[in-house]
């Protein structure tokens, strides 16, 4: 990263970019959102033609009627659809479930409708409609999830495939914003601008000259309120082909996805009410007992083989049920296979001083030695979590959500009341879960700050689809084995 202090800038003043001059690196960003739209049109194409035609195949026929006939209209309604709705934009996030969902949704009704009006006598039967409805969701979302997944790992092993930025504020508001953009992995940090050491009246020429010197295309505004010549400095910025980022002076945790709403000429950012609350907590509990009664029955020969491998390997109970604190601060028994030896708690206070837990407010440490062989073997794949999913069924705890906490660690996270963020109360609103987004996001993390941060994001940013990602990757991270203690 280039700091602007040492970037040797000096003499007189520059002079403004013309206005109809062309910034390269914005020209160069529009190309690869031009080729991201373009790879995601095809590959929406390519999904909705085969889940159309696989529905054709194990849908009821009727006589006389093939889906190929009408492919083209249908292909084009359904990419239409998606395109008024965003979905070959800027957007980062290429799959967005539950807008997905929406959208496919209301490109099928136009189908349907546009088949009535203009083919009276074209009728395709009920079951090859849901059938492409479904595998149309299924398809593409999967195939821009897997995409996604792709994007981010090239990203990450290969920085220049990063947007670089530049970043304009007050040091403070700098620093949170470059967490926040690490986190996203979508951009890279070219050079910082706090406005301590600049002044963007008599330097203003000098910075503008900076950015476009490293062929910047965004720059991200981190504290507006610091800056005395918005309106100047906006148009330079502009001016000079660079796009702009605002950012809130407080950088705080993420709240469901803001709309843009004018008021006369004045854009506001409108937040709708958190979701899991209400109907969508019964929806979350009813997905949460079909899910676990499948689960439970399917994986019952694991369930009964690791019992026995229990018994046969160290002396002591099946389970280990340990009081943790779940809704509402109520206290509850959680089910877990024993994965210790039976005076695990009598030894944990001789162990404090190694646990290795940024604060101490959880109790984390790597080479545990109250745990056994079988125990290794059962934390490494979380298998020991499993019995679980009867606090699922018992009410208790839901699939996904903020990990219950231990007696010991919530009582360590009140025990210095002025230090302790009062955001974090709000984790025990919720029913807490098996898993949930710090286990896919963060979980080889030793700092409990962060641990709570992914707990926040996952109750302001909630929705069935939100759990149904959680749960595949969490599939991904078990068998990766990623950051398992």
């Amino acid at each position: 990263m280039t700091d602007l202090k040492k970037s040797g800038i000096i003499g007189n003043p520059l002079q403004a970019e013309d206005i109809r001059a062309t910034n390269l690196a914005v020209r160069w960003q529009n190309l690869s959102i031009v080729l991201q739209s373009v790879v995601l049109i095809g590959l929406d194409t390519i999904m909705l033609f085969a889940s159309w035609t696989i529905s054709d195949r194990i849908g009821t026929p009727v006589v006389g009627i093939h889906i190929a006939d009408s492919m083209i209209p249908i292909l084009a309604i359904s990419i239409g659809t998606l395109a008024a709705s965003g979905f070959y934009g800027t957007d980062d996030k290429l799959h967005r479930f539950a807008k997905l969902l929406k959208s496919l949704t209301l490109a099928q009704l136009i189908v349907l409708i546009a088949a009535f009006f203009y083919q009276p006598g074209l009728w395709v039967s009920r079951s090859v409609f849901l059938i492409a409805w479904l595998l149309n969701f299924l398809f593409i979302g999967a195939a821009r999830f897997l995409l996604d997944l792709t994007i981010l790992q090239i990203r990450k092993r290969n920085p220049i495939f990063q947007h670089p930025v530049v970043l304009i504020g007050d040091r403070q508001d700098i620093d949170n914003v470059r967490k926040l953009l690490e986190r996203s992995q979508q951009f890279r940090i070219d050079s910082v601008i706090d406005l301590a050491v600049w002044d963007t009246q008599t330097q203003l020429d000098r910075i503008i000259h900076h950015i476009c010197s490293r062929q910047i295309s965004e720059v991200f505004i981190c504290t507006p309120d610091s800056i005395d010549n918005q309106i100047i400095l906006f148009w330079s910025l502009k001016s000079a082909g660079i796009h702009l980022r605002m950012v809130p002076s407080e950088v705080q945790l993420p709240q469901r996805a803001a709309e843009t709403k004018m008021i006369e000429e004045i854009p506001t950012s409108r937040f709708k009410s958190l979701p899991i609350f209400g109907i969508n907590f019964w929806m979350k509990r009813i997905f949460d007992m079909v899910a676990s009664t499948v689960i439970s029955i399917v994986i019952s020969p694991i369930l009964l083989a690791i019992a026995i491998a229990i018994v046969k390997t160290s002396p002591g109970p099946i389970f280990y049920r340990q009081y943790r604190v779940g809704l509402k601060g109520n206290r509850f028994k959680v089910w877990k296979f024993r994965t210790m030896v039976e005076n695990a708690s009598e030894l944990q206070k001789e162990l404090e001083a190694q646990n290795e837990v940024k604060g101490g407010v959880l109790f984390k440490i790597k080479e545990d030695p109250r745990i056994t062989k079988i125990g290794k073997f059962l934390r490494k794949y979380s298998l020991d979590e499993l019995p679980q999913l009867i606090n699922v069924l018992q009410g208790q705890m839901s699939l996904v959500g903020p990990r219950p906490l231990p007696i010991r660690d919530y009582e360590r996270s009140l025990e210095d009341i002025q230090d302790f963020s009062r955001n974090r109360f709000l984790r025990y609103e919720v029913l807490p879960g098996i898993t949930g987004l710090w286990q896919v996001k963060g979980r080889s993390s030793s700092d409990s700050d962060e641990i709570f941060y992914w707990d926040m994001v996952y109750i302001l940013q909630w929705s069935l689809a939100l759990d149904l990602k959680i749960l595949l990757q969490t599939i991904n991270v078990v068998l990766l084995k990623k950051g398992s203690y």
